[in-house]
């Protein structure tokens, strides 16, 4: 099975404190480093590290940064040979606070917004080669729906993880296959008349609300509300959490798995994510889900 990814590619710039700072505080920083980042690569390479074979479309600025999100793709085992290098434009960049467990992400779009619909048309051949495309709110929201529209009418399934937060049109939501965001976005994309579990059994099977510490939720086929409770683990940052478990989701539905095995996969892959730093560099690899799978178990 092929995925496709198309979505951002940042340099994330990630500060650690001893908390996220209130507003107008200043606070001392424990450490600053440079991380790859951005949603739709850290989902390519969570894929890739999960066993997957997957290719990154989106757009680089041609700098020192676009060269090395792109070699650091290449070296996690993602394709690259359709990622285009704009000219005069940087690289997007992800400003990231962590502390106290948690953390607070600033993204400037950079490059980024150049992956729009005339980009979806220059590599729309090659994208509908693939089994599986994923995608995410970080590029122009007329391209994620774009590509949506383009997959829906050749048969080839797509998950949207529609984050940052944004509108979702209805006729968008019926064509995307999978449909997976946080509760804050659900609200935003649905409202807030229905409840959590109304809204699920509205769309079986197709949307998947995760909710932090508490796990992530889907109603299957028979109306049942499943929720998958989060593994317990000790938390050192929580970026990329949400990538990998979209990543993580993606792989095994693409292989065949029912949806509740998917969740449960993808579910451990994020918790292992947390315990290191870096939203890619704590990526779990196949063989690491496969053990605490085990040990859960």
């Amino acid at each position: 099975m092929k995925l496709a990814v198309v979505g951002s590619i940042n340099i994330d710039q990630t500060v650690t404190a001893e908390r996220i700072p209130l507003k107008g505080e200043t606070l001392p920083g424990g450490s600053l480093r440079y991380i790859p980042g951005g949603k739709g690569a850290n989902q390519a390479v969570a894929m890739a590290k999960l066993g997957a074979q997957v290719e990154m479309f989106g757009c680089v600025g041609d700098d020192d940064n676009g060269r090395k999100m792109v070699e650091n793709l290449q070296a996690n085992g993602v394709e690259t040979s359709h990622i285009q290098v704009v000219s005069g434009v940087p690289t997007g960049i992800a400003i990231i606070t962590v502390g106290d467990h948690d953390n607070t992400i600033i993204v400037v779009e950079g490059a980024n917004g150049r992956a729009d619909r005339a980009y979806i048309d220059s590599i729309k051949d090659e994208l509908l080669t693939y089994d599986m495309v994923v995608l995410q709110h970080e590029i122009p929201l007329d391209a994620v729906h774009y590509v949506v529209e383009l997959c829906a009418q050749h048969g080839i399934p797509t998950v949207l993880n529609p984050a940052p937060a944004a509108k979702v049109p209805m006729d968008i939501i019926d064509k995307v296959t999978y449909l997976t965001p946080n509760e804050h976005e659900a609200v935003l994309i649905f409202g807030e008349e229905r409840t959590t579990e109304e809204l699920l059994r509205a769309y079986p099977e197709k949307l998947i609300i995760t909710q932090g510490s508490r796990g992530v939720s889907v109603a299957l086929a028979s109306g049942e509300v499943l929720t998958v409770p989060a593994r317990k683990t000790e938390v050192v940052d929580t970026t990329g959490a949400g990538d990998t478990l979209n990543g993580a989701f993606s792989v095994r539905i693409a292989q065949g798995s029912s949806i509740a095995d998917a969740l449960l996969y993808a579910n451990t892959a994020a918790s292992l994510s947390t315990e290191k730093f870096g939203a890619q560099s704590g990526m779990p690899t196949a063989e690491q889900v496969a053990q605490a799978m085990e040990e859960h178990a």
